[in-house]
């Protein structure tokens, strides 16, 4: 792999990132957060399958990939079921109109 094809991938890895933690940082919309921590996640798994490929291990690479995706749609079922939850309480999914919730 030749090293702008890689400088490209790094690069490509570290803009979703923090595209993600921007998200995650700055909205007050919770679907928004969702998204962010979905756009992190992701690149953490194709930085695993890019280190994978570059140090000849694709096999261990992949296999850690897919443990970060069973992972990730566990905590996605659990953060939307959250949501959903604070969204009947307050009929909005703010992160400034949580603070109402009492008990």
């Amino acid at each position: 792999m030749s090293g702008e094809l890689i400088t490209l991938y790094v690069t490509a890895i570290v803009l979703v990132a923090v595209t993600g933690l921007y998200y995650l940082l700055v909205t007050t919309s919770l679907i928004r957060a969702v998204i962010g921590l979905e756009l992190v996640t992701k690149s953490i798994t194709l930085g695993l399958i890019l280190a994978g490929r570059l140090t000849g291990k694709v096999g261990l690479g992949q296999a850690l990939a897919i443990t970060l995706i069973v992972v990730e749609v566990v905590v996605l079922v659990v953060a939307v079921g959250l949501i959903l939850l604070a969204h009947r309480h307050t009929n909005k999914v703010d992160t400034r109109d949580l603070r109402s919730i009492k008990g």
